[in-house]
Parts: C-alpha cells; structure tokens; sequence
C-alpha cells in the first residue's frame, strides 16, 4: 500500500485538505466524492474530516493507492496547520527524563502520575508561518520540540493495551513558551500555565499527520531543534518518562478523548530557558522528528 501524508494547504483565501501520495497532493474533498460519494465525510478540512475517522481511514487506503483526480505537486503548495480547528490540545509537562534533569528535578516515575496542561486552539499557526514575539508579554520566549499524537477514535477508561488504538496519526509540535510569566506574585497559586503557554503563534504545528501505521515505532523516533544555525535539542522519544499509551491512559481517566484532540507529548533537553539563551527576531525553528519531517517558523 503507498504511504500517504494528510496535510491542510491554501488555495486563494481557503485552507482546504490534502492527500500526499509520492510528491502530489489529491483534494481530500474530491477523492472522497469519487471514492466514497455515500460516506457523508465533510472533506473540506481535515478537522472536519478525522472527526469521522473510523469511515475515512479506509477511504484513505483506497485514495493512496488509486487517487482518481487531479494532482498538484507538494512544492507548489503552501501548507497551513494540518488541524487549524481541532478539538482540545492537551500538552504532558516534564515529560523526558533528560528535561526534567536541566530543570533541576530527579524524576521518581512510579511516585508521579503524568502533568497535563492545556492549550489553545487559537494559538496554531502552520508551517513557515510567523512566530509572532510580543516583546510586552514576555521577554523569554522559547521553543520545545513535541511529538504529537492526533486522536481518530473516542476513548474512555482506556488501558496500555488498548490505548494506541485510539492515535490516527502523528505530527511535530512547537509547545512555544514564555519563561517570565508563568510565575505568579499576585495570587497565592505558583504556577499560571495559561499565561506561561497559551498565546498567539504559540503552538506551530506541521508539516503534515502522518498516519498511525506509518511509524513503526513512536517510541523510538529521534527529535531535532536547531535555532538559526545552532543546534539546540537532540533527543529521542524512548526517553519519556510516560510513553504515548500510558498519557493516554493517564488522560482517559479523567475525559473522554475524541477524534480531533492533541496530545503534545512533552520535550527532551535542550531548551533555551536553562542556558539563558531566548528566541529572537530574525531567528528561524528548524524542528525535526524522524518518519515526520521538518517544521519551519521564523520569529518576528
């Protein structure tokens, strides 16, 4: 069966979704007119479309290896967030061994469940799009590279067995961070994730989901941050504390994960905050993760 990406691209002023098959981008809404005219999956985006993702997969299989329409080709297009409207991001904190050791911290995993924050939506930007530093919010921007999961089936009470089950696909993630204003003097909580994590441009993502059955094993993926010409992080996912099935678990006991929802599963080492080094206008991120790609943002 060919391999296949699920990418978002503009065309004029809309942002419609794609099948990658060697090179060339089929519309996603086109292919399941021919492939699948009685499925009633909305292929207009792919946040509408992986909300149905028990039907679309094997429409998928069939698109991929008989695309029936016609193509253009990947470098002629300008790519948007592949989810630009999903569900709930959720984010896993501390999540690398090797991370929570720059941040001073010995983790203990069987004293510790997994920490979760979430993010905004509105915070998503695509590829090659600007990472916009507001210079009166924050003074200590920073980058995180995260693989992310994307979530194809709904899932409660799940088990370690089971959990993979739920993961469509897989994309980079830039959990973006502003190191100056999580602390907070003004109320008696610590620690304000929402402001430390959550504001526009905050959250690139991309290039593009590669299907579940593409990575062989997500657990063995090395990732990859290099800042203007200066690497920064290099790491490998074996290195999380709690693995892709165990966040899901963790998660699962507390929501119901639905088609849509991301789960950023947290960074390794190398962060910018530990060394006193912070994004800056005229920057470029560069991140890597193996069987994905290459993620691309510029700083302004």
């Amino acid at each position: 069966m060919p391999s296949y990406k699920l990418l978002s691209y503009h065309d004029n002023k809309e942002i419609k979704a794609g099948v990658e098959v060697d090179g060339s981008v089929f519309n996603l809404a086109s292919e399941i007119a021919f492939h699948g005219p009685d499925s009633n999956i909305d292929g207009t985006s792919l946040d509408t479309a992986i909300r149905r993702w028990n039907d679309l997969e094997p429409l998928l299989n069939k698109i991929s290896n008989s695309p029936s329409t016609r193509a253009r080709p990947l470098n002629s297009l300008k790519l948007a967030a592949p989810l630009y409207n999903p569900g709930t991001i959720y984010c896993a904190g501390a999540n690398y061994f090797d991370h929570a050791e720059e941040m001073g911290t010995t983790i203990d995993k069987d004293a510790i469940e997994p920490l979760f924050f979430l993010k905004s939506c509105g915070a998503i930007v695509g590829p090659n799009d600007n990472v916009q530093l507001v210079k009166e919010y924050s003074q200590k921007y920073d980058w995180e590279v995260e693989l992310a999961a994307i979530i194809g089936h709904e899932g409660h009470h799940l088990t370690t067995e089971n959990a993979m089950d739920i993961v469509a696909g897989y994309t980079i993630f830039n959990d973006v961070s502003a190191r100056d204003v999580g602390r907070r003097t003004d109320w008696n909580f610590g620690m304000d994730w929402f402001r430390h994590k959550s504001f526009d441009t905050s959250a690139p993502m991309g290039p593009w989901i590669i299907p579940a059955t593409g990575i062989v094993n997500p657990q063995n993926l090395n990732l990859k941050t290099t800042i203007g010409d200066q690497v920064m992080q290099e790491g490998n996912t074996s290195t999380m504390v709690f693995s892709i099935a165990e966040l899901i678990v963790s998660l699962t006991k507390q929501v119901t994960l639905k088609p849509g929802d991301i789960i950023a599963t947290g960074t390794c080492a190398g962060v910018g905050f530990f060394r006193g080094i912070f994004l800056k206008p005229g920057d470029t991120m560069r991140l890597e993760i193996e069987g994905i790609g290459e993620l691309n943002n510029p700083v302004v």
